[in-house]
C-alpha cells in the first residue's frame, strides 16, 4: 500500500459487509484506509494493494488493544445485522463485546479525532409504521438486534461525555436496496441509497460538533420517510438526493395512505 502522508488515516470495521464495500470504494482515494474484518477473504485484490487490511476478531480484548494507534478516524460497521440473530450464538460477541472493546479503545486513543458508527432503524423498529421517528424519541427495538444497536448508542454517549471524545451514530434505514417493481411501502419509506450513505458519512466526518455525541437518522429523500432527517440537515448539512418513490413512480398510489406529517 502506498501511504499518502498528506492524508488522514481512517480505520473501517466490517469492511467485507455490504455497506463496508461501498464505503471502502468511496473513501479509498480520500484517506489512508485500514480495513478490519473477522474474515478478510472477501476483500478484492485491488483494495489490498491500496489499503492496509487486518484480519482480527475484535470480540477478543487482547486483539483489539492498540488497534487504533496512529488512526485519525474510526468508522465502525462490524456486527451481525440479522434481525433474528441469537443473543448467545452471535450478538453477544459480534455486537456487544466488539462494540465495547472498540469504543473503549476509541475513548483511550489520543490521536483519534472521531468515531462514526452504524446504528440502525431497528433500534426504533417497534414504533408503528405510521409514526415518523426522530432521534429524540426513546428507543423501541422490535428485536434483539435492535437492542444491540440501542446499547451501542448509549455506550457511545456515555464515553463521549465522560472522556470528551467525539462519537456520531447513524441510524441506518434500509440499505439492502429496492428489490423490484412491487417493493413494499415500508421498505421505500426507510430506503437509503449507496450514494446518500456516502454523503452521510462524509458529512459525519467533516462536521464541527457542538457537543461530543450526536445521533442522526439515515434515510434518503423519500417522499414519505420512516425516519425524520430534519436534525441531520440542520446539524451536519445532510441533503440526500435519491427518492425511493421516484425510483418506482408510486407516489400517486401511496399519496393517500400516509399523513402529510411524514413529508419532512
Amino acid at each position: 500500500m502506498k501511504n499518502q502522508t498528506n492524508r488522514s488515516s481512517l480505520l473501517l470495521t466490517g469492511a467485507t459487509g455490504t455497506i463496508g464495500k461501498v464505503l471502502t470504494d468511496h473513501l479509498i482515494n480520500q484517506y489512508n484506509l485500514v480495513l478490519v474484518d473477522k474474515d478478510i477473504s472477501g476483500i478484492d485484490s485491488r483494495i489490498n494493494e491500496q489499503a492496509r487490511v487486518i484480519e482480527c476478531d475484535l470480540s477478543n480484548p487482547d486483539k483489539s488493544k492498540g488497534i487504533l494507534e496512529g488512526i485519525d478516524y474510526l468508522i465502525h460497521l462490524a456486527g451481525d445485522p440479522r434481525p433474528d440473530a441469537d443473543f448467545y450464538d452471535s450478538l453477544l460477541d459480534a455486537n456487544f463485546k466488539v462494540t465495547y472493546n472498540l469504543f473503549r479503545e476509541a475513548s483511550e486513543t489520543e490521536q483519534l479525532k472521531r468515531t462514526v458508527f452504524a446504528s440502525s432503524i431497528h433500534a426504533v423498529g417497534g414504533y408503528p409504521l405510521d409514526t415518523q421517528v426522530n432521534v429524540d424519541m426513546f428507543p423501541r427495538p422490535a428485536d434483539l438486534y435492535g437492542v444491540s444497536k440501542a446499547y451501542m448508542e448509549v455506550l457511545a454517549s456515555h464515553l463521549a461525555f465522560k472522556y470528551d471524545k467525539e462519537f456520531i451514530g447513524i441510524r441506518i434505514g434500509g440499505f439492502e436496496g429496492l428489490k423490484g417493481e412491487h417493493e413494499t411501502l415500508e421498505n421505500m419509506m426507510k430506503y437509503l441509497s449507496p450514494e446518500d450513505m456516502c454523503q452521510l458519512v462524509d458529512c459525519c466526518l467533516d462536521v464541527s460538533l457542538k457537543r461530543p455525541f450526536l445521533l442522526v437518522n439515515g434515510v434518503s429523500d423519500n417522499t414519505f420517510k420512516r425516519l425524520d432527517i430534519t436534525q441531520a440537515r440542520e446539524e451536519i448539512n445532510y441533503y440526500p438526493k435519491d427518492n425511493a418513490f421516484d425510483l418506482y413512480n408510486v407516489f400517486k398510489e401511496t399519496e393517500d395512505t400516509i399523513s402529510n406529517d411524514d413529508k419532512k
